[in-house]
């Protein structure tokens, strides 16, 4: 008998979810920072065991959209309700509801099996967390509830378990020795956005989309080309920074994580482009793998 299903991960932003999602997989796919909208899109981790195949999927936290690529990552959540084995509704300790009432409501009414994942439990004490279980039980009482630290690993695996039974009777949908069904360019991109998220105050990191160029494997070496994208001329001078400085702070971060994501000597360039208001076009957000509809 093989099991195999797709499990979607939703909540709102910072709760956790890429934390657990490369926990569960075992590899750095999801890009983690403490910023808001980190996911931009959905991100596939694939788990495989000799009888069984886990999808894993990895959602934008849900806001109110402000703006087009807002919408187009919201839609990204919603689909994760679409094609759902099994639904994981993360929430950290001390929060309420989701961020979107409307999916509150869809999330109340499903079908689909939910596992209610309470991360950060590190961070309180026992009484806060019977509060928050007694809390969640009233809330979402078709739920199973766990307490967990995705952060340190505390009761992943028994997680990782009950989704294996929850799993319908299905064959493999991917060939068993992917992990993803992501390109290498995209982990490219996310790596060098992660930096970005890292490096850069207020609104530089959202205004800010990588396309890498060129993805060249030779048998030493990766050489890759990417441009960092942005909105306006005055960013372009504060991604660069004094003499270059910034810019080649990002490159040289990216170049460890990437070396060590693909087991193999990396040579990255970067360069930096002014692409105006390319968060609010269509043509533009689709060019990125936004607006898929």
């Amino acid at each position: 008998m093989h099991k195999a299903g797709f499990v979607n991960i939703i909540g709102n932003p910072n709760v956790g979810k890429s934390t657990l999602m490369n926990a569960l997989v075992g590899e750095k796919l999801s890009i983690i920072t403490s910023k808001a909208q980190t996911t931009r899109h959905r991100i596939f981790g694939i788990v495989n065991g000799e009888d069984f195949q886990v999808v894993f999927s990895d959602t934008p936290g849900v806001i109110k959209p402000a703006y087009k690529l807002q919408e187009s990552m919201m839609d990204f959540v919603k689909s994760a309700f679409e094609d759902a084995d099994v639904l994981v509704y993360m929430v950290e300790i001390g929060e309420k509801k989701l961020k979107d009432e409307a999916f509150f409501a869809k999330l109340s009414k499903t079908k689909i099996p939910v596992l209610l994942l309470l991360n950060k439990i590190d961070t309180s004490s026992q009484e806060e967390l019977e509060t928050q279980v007694t809390y969640w039980k009233e809330e979402l009482p078709g739920a199973e509830i766990y307490p967990i630290s995705a952060l340190k690993n505390f009761n992943v695996r028994e997680v990782f378990e009950r989704i294996l039974e929850l799993l319908p009777e299905s064959p493999a949908f991917y060939p068993k020795d992917m992990i993803t069904d992501k390109p290498e360019r995209f982990f490219v991109n996310e790596a060098i956005r992660e930096k970005i998220l890292l490096f850069y105050k207020k609104e530089i990191p959202y205004s800010v989309e990588v396309e890498t160029e060129e993805f060249l494997e030779e048998e030493e070496i990766i050489r890759i080309r990417s441009v960092i994208m942005v909105e306006r001329d005055s960013q372009k001078g504060i991604i660069i920074g004094h003499k270059g400085s910034a810019l080649k702070k990002v490159g040289v971060e990216a170049r460890k994580d990437l070396e060590a994501f693909f087991g193999k000597q990396v040579h990255l360039e970067l360069f930096v482009k002014v692409n105006k208001d390319w968060r609010s076009n269509d043509r533009q957000l689709r060019r990125f793998g936004y607006n898929q509809k």
